[in-house]
Protein backbone atom coordinates (compact mmCIF):
# COMPACT_ATOMS: atom_id res chain seq x y z
CA UNK A 1 0.00 0.00 0.00
CA UNK A 2 2.57 2.44 0.70
CA UNK A 3 4.14 2.22 -2.91
CA UNK A 4 0.58 3.17 -4.22
CA UNK A 5 0.17 5.74 -1.09
CA UNK A 6 3.29 7.71 -2.53
CA UNK A 7 2.06 7.92 -6.19
CA UNK A 8 -1.12 9.83 -4.42
CA UNK A 9 0.82 12.51 -3.49
CA UNK A 10 0.98 14.42 -6.85
CA UNK A 11 -2.05 13.79 -7.70
CA UNK A 12 -5.40 15.49 -7.50
CA UNK A 13 -6.60 14.29 -3.98
CA UNK A 14 -10.61 14.82 -4.57
CA UNK A 15 -9.86 12.34 -8.02
CA UNK A 16 -7.66 9.77 -5.66
CA UNK A 17 -10.65 7.85 -4.39
CA UNK A 18 -12.00 7.13 -7.97
CA UNK A 19 -8.83 5.86 -8.77
CA UNK A 20 -8.85 3.30 -5.83
CA UNK A 21 -12.52 2.25 -6.33
CA UNK A 22 -11.99 1.28 -9.85
CA UNK A 23 -8.81 -0.89 -8.66
CA UNK A 24 -11.46 -2.79 -6.15
CA UNK A 25 -13.74 -3.32 -8.92
CA UNK A 26 -11.51 -7.12 -9.76
CA UNK A 27 -7.72 -8.34 -9.59
CA UNK A 28 -7.22 -7.68 -13.37
CA UNK A 29 -8.15 -3.90 -12.49
CA UNK A 30 -5.73 -3.70 -9.57
CA UNK A 31 -3.39 -5.27 -11.35
CA UNK A 32 -3.65 -2.37 -14.32
CA UNK A 33 -3.15 -0.07 -11.67
CA UNK A 34 -0.61 -0.89 -9.60
CA UNK A 35 2.22 -0.76 -12.32
CA UNK A 36 4.74 0.97 -9.83
CA UNK A 37 3.98 -2.05 -7.10
CA UNK A 38 5.03 -4.60 -10.14
CA UNK A 39 8.17 -2.61 -11.13
CA UNK A 40 9.43 -2.77 -7.41
CA UNK A 41 8.60 -6.65 -7.32
CA UNK A 42 10.77 -6.73 -10.51
CA UNK A 43 13.52 -4.06 -9.70
CA UNK A 44 14.92 -7.47 -7.39
CA UNK A 45 14.50 -10.25 -10.35
CA UNK A 46 17.10 -11.50 -12.67
CA UNK A 47 17.64 -10.01 -16.06
CA UNK A 48 19.52 -10.44 -19.34
CA UNK A 49 21.11 -7.14 -19.33
CA UNK A 50 19.55 -6.44 -22.48
CA UNK A 51 17.90 -3.09 -22.52
CA UNK A 52 15.05 -1.10 -25.15
CA UNK A 53 12.52 0.67 -25.42
CA UNK A 54 10.67 -0.40 -22.66
CA UNK A 55 6.58 0.08 -22.25
CA UNK A 56 6.81 0.21 -18.57
CA UNK A 57 3.31 -0.89 -18.20
CA UNK A 58 2.73 -3.64 -21.36
CA UNK A 59 -0.25 -5.16 -19.65
CA UNK A 60 -2.95 -6.82 -22.22
CA UNK A 61 -5.24 -3.83 -22.03
CA UNK A 62 -2.50 -1.30 -23.47
CA UNK A 63 -2.72 -2.97 -26.57
CA UNK A 64 -5.57 -2.17 -29.51
CA UNK A 65 -6.19 -0.34 -32.52
CA UNK A 66 -5.18 3.05 -33.26
CA UNK A 67 -5.30 5.42 -36.68
CA UNK A 68 -2.26 5.25 -38.40
CA UNK A 69 -1.60 8.28 -40.66
CA UNK A 70 -1.94 6.75 -43.72
CA UNK A 71 -5.56 6.01 -42.18
CA UNK A 72 -5.18 2.54 -41.50
CA UNK A 73 -6.25 0.86 -38.71
CA UNK A 74 -3.21 -0.35 -36.50
CA UNK A 75 -2.55 -2.63 -34.06
CA UNK A 76 0.38 -2.31 -31.01
CA UNK A 77 1.46 -1.24 -28.12
CA UNK A 78 -0.79 1.70 -26.97
CA UNK A 79 -0.13 3.67 -23.94
CA UNK A 80 3.26 4.53 -22.73
CA UNK A 81 3.08 6.47 -19.40
CA UNK A 82 5.87 4.69 -17.74
CA UNK A 83 7.83 4.59 -20.81
CA UNK A 84 11.64 4.27 -20.10
CA UNK A 85 14.69 2.69 -21.73
CA UNK A 86 15.17 -1.03 -19.58
CA UNK A 87 15.40 -4.47 -19.51
CA UNK A 88 12.78 -6.57 -22.28
CA UNK A 89 11.64 -8.63 -19.40
CA UNK A 90 10.13 -6.64 -17.45
CA UNK A 91 7.90 -5.72 -20.68
CA UNK A 92 7.09 -9.78 -21.53
CA UNK A 93 6.63 -10.56 -17.18
CA UNK A 94 3.77 -7.52 -17.18
CA UNK A 95 2.19 -8.70 -20.18
CA UNK A 96 2.09 -12.37 -19.42
CA UNK A 97 1.15 -12.11 -15.71
CA UNK A 98 -1.69 -9.99 -17.37
CA UNK A 99 -2.50 -12.61 -19.53
CA UNK A 100 -2.81 -15.26 -16.75
CA UNK A 101 -5.09 -12.61 -14.51
CA UNK A 102 -7.10 -12.06 -17.66
CA UNK A 103 -7.31 -15.78 -17.52
CA UNK A 104 -8.63 -16.17 -14.12
CA UNK A 105 -11.48 -13.09 -14.65
CA UNK A 106 -12.83 -15.00 -17.00
CA UNK A 107 -12.70 -18.34 -15.18
CA UNK A 108 -10.53 -20.36 -17.73
CA UNK A 109 -8.94 -23.53 -15.94
CA UNK A 110 -5.26 -22.86 -14.99
CA UNK A 111 -4.00 -25.75 -17.39
CA UNK A 112 -5.74 -23.46 -20.27
CA UNK A 113 -4.25 -20.21 -19.01
CA UNK A 114 -0.97 -21.68 -18.76
CA UNK A 115 -0.80 -22.78 -22.31
CA UNK A 116 -2.37 -19.51 -23.48
CA UNK A 117 0.48 -17.48 -21.44
CA UNK A 118 2.82 -19.73 -23.04
CA UNK A 119 1.77 -19.53 -26.85
CA UNK A 120 1.92 -15.80 -26.16
CA UNK A 121 5.49 -15.65 -24.94
CA UNK A 122 6.66 -17.94 -27.66
CA UNK A 123 4.84 -15.52 -30.15
CA UNK A 124 7.43 -13.16 -28.84
CA UNK A 125 10.27 -15.31 -29.01
CA UNK A 126 10.07 -16.54 -32.58
CA UNK A 127 9.07 -12.74 -33.66
CA UNK A 128 11.95 -11.94 -31.94
CA UNK A 129 13.55 -14.51 -34.07
CA UNK A 130 11.61 -13.38 -37.13
CA UNK A 131 12.97 -9.65 -36.67
CA UNK A 132 16.77 -10.89 -35.80
CA UNK A 133 16.60 -12.59 -39.61
CA UNK A 134 15.93 -9.36 -41.05
CA UNK A 135 17.41 -6.32 -41.97
CA UNK A 136 16.98 -3.73 -39.26
CA UNK A 137 15.33 -1.32 -41.85
CA UNK A 138 12.77 -4.25 -42.52
CA UNK A 139 12.22 -4.94 -38.67
CA UNK A 140 11.68 -1.20 -38.49
CA UNK A 141 8.89 -0.89 -40.97
CA UNK A 142 6.42 -4.40 -39.71
CA UNK A 143 3.42 -3.30 -38.42
CA UNK A 144 0.49 -5.48 -37.83
CA UNK A 145 -3.06 -3.76 -39.88
CA UNK A 146 -5.80 -4.82 -37.17
CA UNK A 147 -7.65 -6.44 -40.69
CA UNK A 148 -4.57 -9.02 -40.78
CA UNK A 149 -4.95 -9.72 -36.83
CA UNK A 150 -7.58 -12.65 -37.04
CA UNK A 151 -6.12 -14.10 -40.33
CA UNK A 152 -2.47 -14.02 -39.09
CA UNK A 153 -3.09 -15.14 -35.23
CA UNK A 154 -6.86 -16.63 -35.30
CA UNK A 155 -6.46 -20.16 -37.06
CA UNK A 156 -8.50 -21.65 -34.17
CA UNK A 157 -11.50 -18.80 -34.34
CA UNK A 158 -14.79 -19.84 -34.53
CA UNK A 159 -17.13 -17.36 -36.85
CA UNK A 160 -18.34 -15.36 -33.55
CA UNK A 161 -14.93 -14.91 -32.50
CA UNK A 162 -13.80 -13.51 -36.28
CA UNK A 163 -17.01 -11.50 -35.82
CA UNK A 164 -16.35 -9.82 -32.58
CA UNK A 165 -12.63 -8.45 -33.80
CA UNK A 166 -14.23 -7.32 -36.71
CA UNK A 167 -16.81 -5.41 -34.73
CA UNK A 168 -14.31 -4.22 -32.26
CA UNK A 169 -12.33 -2.58 -34.75
CA UNK A 170 -15.19 -1.32 -36.99
CA UNK A 171 -16.11 0.32 -33.19
CA UNK A 172 -12.85 1.60 -32.92
CA UNK A 173 -13.27 3.11 -36.64
CA UNK A 174 -15.83 4.81 -35.18
CA UNK A 175 -14.29 6.65 -32.51
CA UNK A 176 -13.07 9.70 -34.10
CA UNK A 177 -13.31 13.96 -33.21
CA UNK A 178 -17.14 13.67 -34.45
CA UNK A 179 -18.09 10.59 -31.88
CA UNK A 180 -16.11 12.60 -29.18
CA UNK A 181 -18.20 15.74 -29.83
CA UNK A 182 -21.29 14.08 -29.99
CA UNK A 183 -20.72 12.48 -26.69
CA UNK A 184 -18.85 15.21 -24.61
CA UNK A 185 -20.65 18.18 -25.92
CA UNK A 186 -23.58 20.51 -26.36
CA UNK A 187 -25.08 23.33 -27.96
CA UNK A 188 -24.76 26.89 -25.58
CA UNK A 189 -26.07 29.47 -27.35
CA UNK A 190 -25.22 28.00 -30.86
CA UNK A 191 -21.65 27.46 -29.90
CA UNK A 192 -20.13 23.75 -28.76
CA UNK A 193 -19.53 23.80 -25.36
CA UNK A 194 -18.50 20.88 -23.09
CA UNK A 195 -21.20 19.44 -20.84
CA UNK A 196 -20.80 19.34 -17.17
CA UNK A 197 -20.74 15.61 -15.62
CA UNK A 198 -18.41 16.44 -12.60
CA UNK A 199 -16.24 14.59 -11.27
CA UNK A 200 -15.37 12.64 -14.35
CA UNK A 201 -15.98 15.72 -17.09
CA UNK A 202 -15.44 19.38 -15.78
CA UNK A 203 -15.43 22.36 -18.08
CA UNK A 204 -12.93 24.65 -17.33
CA UNK A 205 -15.41 27.57 -16.12
CA UNK A 206 -16.09 25.34 -13.42
CA UNK A 207 -12.74 24.78 -12.30
CA UNK A 208 -11.06 28.44 -12.67
CA UNK A 209 -12.87 31.03 -11.47
CA UNK A 210 -11.53 33.79 -13.97
CA UNK A 211 -13.84 35.42 -16.08
CA UNK A 212 -13.84 34.86 -20.16
CA UNK A 213 -11.25 36.38 -21.33
CA UNK A 214 -9.00 35.02 -18.25
CA UNK A 215 -10.23 31.78 -19.52
CA UNK A 216 -9.40 32.21 -23.11
CA UNK A 217 -6.05 33.93 -22.42
CA UNK A 218 -4.97 30.66 -20.08
CA UNK A 219 -6.24 28.17 -22.88
CA UNK A 220 -4.39 29.76 -25.75
CA UNK A 221 -1.30 30.50 -23.77
CA UNK A 222 -1.36 26.63 -23.33
CA UNK A 223 -2.08 25.63 -26.96
CA UNK A 224 0.89 27.91 -28.63
CA UNK A 225 3.13 26.59 -26.07
CA UNK A 226 2.13 22.98 -27.73
CA UNK A 227 2.03 24.55 -31.20
CA UNK A 228 5.36 26.07 -30.84
CA UNK A 229 6.67 22.49 -30.49
CA UNK A 230 4.86 20.81 -33.50
CA UNK A 231 6.40 20.78 -37.17
CA UNK A 232 5.44 23.56 -39.30
CA UNK A 233 3.07 21.82 -41.56
CA UNK A 234 1.36 20.34 -38.25
CA UNK A 235 1.20 23.74 -37.01
CA UNK A 236 -0.35 25.00 -39.99
CA UNK A 237 -2.88 22.64 -39.36
CA UNK A 238 -3.71 22.82 -36.06
CA UNK A 239 -3.58 27.49 -36.17
CA UNK A 240 -6.33 26.30 -39.06
CA UNK A 241 -8.63 26.03 -35.88
CA UNK A 242 -10.16 27.79 -33.00
CA UNK A 243 -10.08 27.20 -29.45
CA UNK A 244 -13.91 26.37 -28.13
CA UNK A 245 -13.77 25.22 -25.23
CA UNK A 246 -11.34 23.25 -22.39
CA UNK A 247 -12.55 20.80 -19.68
CA UNK A 248 -10.82 18.44 -17.49
CA UNK A 249 -11.35 14.75 -18.40
CA UNK A 250 -10.83 11.42 -15.59
CA UNK A 251 -9.59 8.93 -17.55
CA UNK A 252 -8.41 5.35 -17.05
CA UNK A 253 -7.93 3.48 -13.68
CA UNK A 254 -3.72 3.64 -13.06
CA UNK A 255 -4.15 7.45 -14.16
CA UNK A 256 -6.76 8.85 -12.08
CA UNK A 257 -6.03 11.64 -10.62
CA UNK A 258 -3.40 12.89 -12.64
CA UNK A 259 -4.12 16.14 -14.88
CA UNK A 260 -5.96 15.05 -18.21
CA UNK A 261 -7.69 17.81 -20.44
CA UNK A 262 -9.66 17.53 -23.42
CA UNK A 263 -9.57 20.71 -25.59
CA UNK A 264 -12.16 21.37 -28.29
CA UNK A 265 -10.68 22.90 -31.77
CA UNK A 266 -13.29 23.97 -34.21
CA UNK A 267 -12.99 24.86 -37.96
CA UNK A 268 -14.79 27.76 -40.03
CA UNK A 269 -18.31 28.06 -38.78
CA UNK A 270 -17.89 26.20 -35.61
CA UNK A 271 -18.41 23.17 -37.76
CA UNK A 272 -14.89 20.51 -38.46
CA UNK A 273 -14.64 19.86 -34.76
CA UNK A 274 -11.15 18.45 -33.61
CA UNK A 275 -10.52 17.06 -30.11
CA UNK A 276 -6.86 16.93 -28.67
CA UNK A 277 -6.24 15.83 -25.07
CA UNK A 278 -2.97 16.63 -22.70
CA UNK A 279 -2.24 14.23 -20.05
CA UNK A 280 -0.12 14.95 -17.40
CA UNK A 281 3.04 13.10 -17.54
CA UNK A 282 4.54 12.39 -14.51
CA UNK A 283 7.98 10.32 -13.34
CA UNK A 284 7.50 6.85 -14.83
CA UNK A 285 7.46 4.01 -12.27
CA UNK A 286 10.35 2.49 -13.30
CA UNK A 287 13.15 5.33 -12.49
CA UNK A 288 13.26 4.03 -9.04
CA UNK A 289 14.94 1.29 -10.09
CA UNK A 290 16.42 2.24 -13.69
CA UNK A 291 17.69 6.38 -13.48
CA UNK A 292 16.11 9.14 -14.51
CA UNK A 293 15.32 9.90 -18.12
CA UNK A 294 17.73 11.98 -20.58
CA UNK A 295 14.92 14.00 -21.24
CA UNK A 296 14.30 17.27 -19.53
CA UNK A 297 10.92 16.86 -19.29
CA UNK A 298 8.84 13.77 -18.41
CA UNK A 299 5.99 14.82 -21.71
CA UNK A 300 9.27 14.61 -24.34
CA UNK A 301 9.91 11.04 -22.42
CA UNK A 302 6.73 9.44 -23.11
CA UNK A 303 6.67 11.17 -26.46
CA UNK A 304 10.16 10.15 -27.76
CA UNK A 305 9.12 6.33 -26.12
CA UNK A 306 6.11 6.45 -28.07
CA UNK A 307 7.69 7.06 -31.22
CA UNK A 308 10.27 4.44 -30.50
CA UNK A 309 8.12 1.79 -29.99
CA UNK A 310 4.79 2.11 -32.51
CA UNK A 311 4.81 1.44 -35.93
CA UNK A 312 2.94 4.75 -36.57
CA UNK A 313 2.01 7.49 -34.01
CA UNK A 314 -0.85 10.32 -34.18
CA UNK A 315 0.46 13.49 -36.41
CA UNK A 316 -0.78 15.70 -33.36
CA UNK A 317 1.22 13.73 -30.98
CA UNK A 318 3.88 16.39 -29.01
CA UNK A 319 4.69 17.18 -25.37
CA UNK A 320 4.95 20.72 -23.27
CA UNK A 321 5.96 22.16 -19.70
CA UNK A 322 3.09 24.28 -18.66
CA UNK A 323 1.81 25.62 -15.19
CA UNK A 324 -1.37 24.51 -14.60
CA UNK A 325 -4.92 26.24 -12.69
CA UNK A 326 -2.54 26.53 -9.32
CA UNK A 327 0.61 28.13 -11.31
CA UNK A 328 2.31 25.16 -11.22
CA UNK A 329 4.97 24.00 -14.22
CA UNK A 330 3.93 20.34 -14.93
CA UNK A 331 4.30 18.09 -17.90
CA UNK A 332 1.96 16.91 -20.77
CA UNK A 333 1.70 14.97 -23.84
CA UNK A 334 -0.50 15.81 -26.30
CA UNK A 335 -2.58 13.77 -28.93
CA UNK A 336 -5.99 13.88 -30.51
CA UNK A 337 -8.39 11.96 -28.41
CA UNK A 338 -10.15 9.21 -30.03
CA UNK A 339 -8.65 9.05 -33.15
CA UNK A 340 -9.88 5.47 -34.06
CA UNK A 341 -9.15 3.84 -30.39
CA UNK A 342 -10.30 0.15 -30.55
CA UNK A 343 -9.64 -2.07 -27.18
CA UNK A 344 -10.99 -5.31 -26.74
CA UNK A 345 -13.79 -5.88 -24.44
CA UNK A 346 -11.40 -8.71 -22.14
CA UNK A 347 -14.74 -9.58 -20.10
CA UNK A 348 -16.43 -11.00 -23.55
CA UNK A 349 -13.24 -13.11 -24.04
CA UNK A 350 -13.57 -17.12 -24.76
CA UNK A 351 -10.10 -19.40 -24.68
CA UNK A 352 -9.51 -19.16 -28.24
CA UNK A 353 -10.73 -15.46 -28.53
CA UNK A 354 -7.86 -14.57 -25.47
CA UNK A 355 -5.00 -16.65 -27.05
CA UNK A 356 -5.68 -14.98 -30.53
CA UNK A 357 -5.85 -11.82 -28.95
CA UNK A 358 -2.60 -12.53 -26.73
CA UNK A 359 -0.50 -13.61 -29.22
CA UNK A 360 -1.12 -10.51 -31.33
CA UNK A 361 -0.02 -8.52 -28.26
CA UNK A 362 3.44 -10.35 -27.34
CA UNK A 363 4.24 -10.12 -31.58
CA UNK A 364 3.58 -6.56 -31.49
CA UNK A 365 5.38 -6.01 -28.48
CA UNK A 366 8.57 -8.23 -29.84
CA UNK A 367 8.88 -5.64 -33.09
CA UNK A 368 8.47 -2.48 -30.39
CA UNK A 369 11.51 -4.47 -28.68
CA UNK A 370 13.17 -5.37 -32.25
CA UNK A 371 13.43 -1.30 -33.23
CA UNK A 372 14.86 -0.22 -29.91
CA UNK A 373 17.48 -2.99 -28.65
CA UNK A 374 19.94 -5.78 -29.79
CA UNK A 375 17.08 -8.24 -31.97
CA UNK A 376 19.82 -10.57 -32.48
CA UNK A 377 21.32 -10.80 -28.98
CA UNK A 378 17.25 -11.09 -27.28
CA UNK A 379 17.02 -13.86 -30.14
CA UNK A 380 19.66 -15.36 -29.36
CA UNK A 381 18.81 -15.04 -25.42
CA UNK A 382 15.40 -16.42 -26.17
CA UNK A 383 16.97 -19.59 -28.06
CA UNK A 384 14.64 -21.98 -30.23
CA UNK A 385 13.31 -24.39 -26.98
CA UNK A 386 10.29 -23.64 -24.79
CA UNK A 387 12.16 -23.68 -21.99
CA UNK A 388 11.76 -19.53 -21.33
CA UNK A 389 7.98 -19.67 -22.27
CA UNK A 390 7.44 -22.48 -19.30
CA UNK A 391 9.72 -20.29 -16.97
CA UNK A 392 7.14 -17.11 -17.64
CA UNK A 393 4.39 -19.04 -17.31
CA UNK A 394 5.10 -20.02 -14.00
CA UNK A 395 6.25 -16.67 -13.10
CA UNK A 396 3.08 -15.34 -14.00
CA UNK A 397 0.89 -17.92 -11.70
CA UNK A 398 2.99 -17.30 -9.00
CA UNK A 399 2.63 -13.06 -9.38
CA UNK A 400 -1.27 -13.69 -10.30
CA UNK A 401 -1.32 -15.42 -6.95
CA UNK A 402 0.91 -12.11 -5.11
CA UNK A 403 -2.06 -9.59 -7.22
CA UNK A 404 -4.95 -11.46 -5.76
CA UNK A 405 -3.50 -10.92 -2.03
CA UNK A 406 -2.51 -7.35 -2.82
CA UNK A 407 -6.04 -6.68 -3.83
CA UNK A 408 -7.47 -8.47 -1.06
CA UNK A 409 -5.06 -6.12 1.10
CA UNK A 410 -6.53 -2.83 -0.68
CA UNK A 411 -10.23 -3.88 -0.10
CA UNK A 412 -9.34 -4.64 3.81
CA UNK A 413 -7.54 -1.34 3.65
CA UNK A 414 -10.73 0.17 2.31
CA UNK A 415 -12.99 -1.61 4.44
CA UNK A 416 -11.04 -0.52 7.79
CA UNK A 417 -11.19 3.34 6.95
CA UNK A 418 -7.68 3.38 6.00
CA UNK A 419 -8.08 4.45 2.38
CA UNK A 420 -10.80 5.90 0.79
CA UNK A 421 -12.61 4.54 -2.38
CA UNK A 422 -15.61 5.35 -4.68
CA UNK A 423 -16.87 2.74 -6.68
CA UNK A 424 -18.93 2.18 -9.42
CA UNK A 425 -18.24 5.71 -11.43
Amino acid sequence: MQTLHRQTESRLAELVPIRYGRMLATPFTFFRGAAAVMAADLAGTPSSGLVVQACGDAHISNFGGFAAPDRRLVFGPNDFDETLPGPWEWDVKRMAASIEIAGRDIDLPARRRRLIVERAVCEYRQGMREFARESFLDAWYERLDADELTARFGTRLDADGHQLFIRTFQKGRRKTSARAVQKLTELVDGKLRFVSVPPLLTPLHELYQAGPHERRAYVLGLLEQYIDGLHADRQHLVRSYEVADMARKVVGIGSVGTRAWVILLVGRGGQDAVMLQAKEAQSSVLEPYLGRSEYATHGERVVRGQRMMQAATDIFLSWQRSPDLEGVDRDFYVRQLWDWKASADLSRMTERRLLTYTRACAWSLARSHARSGDRLAIAAYLGKGRSFDRAIARFSSLYADQNERDHRRLREAVDAGEIEATEGI
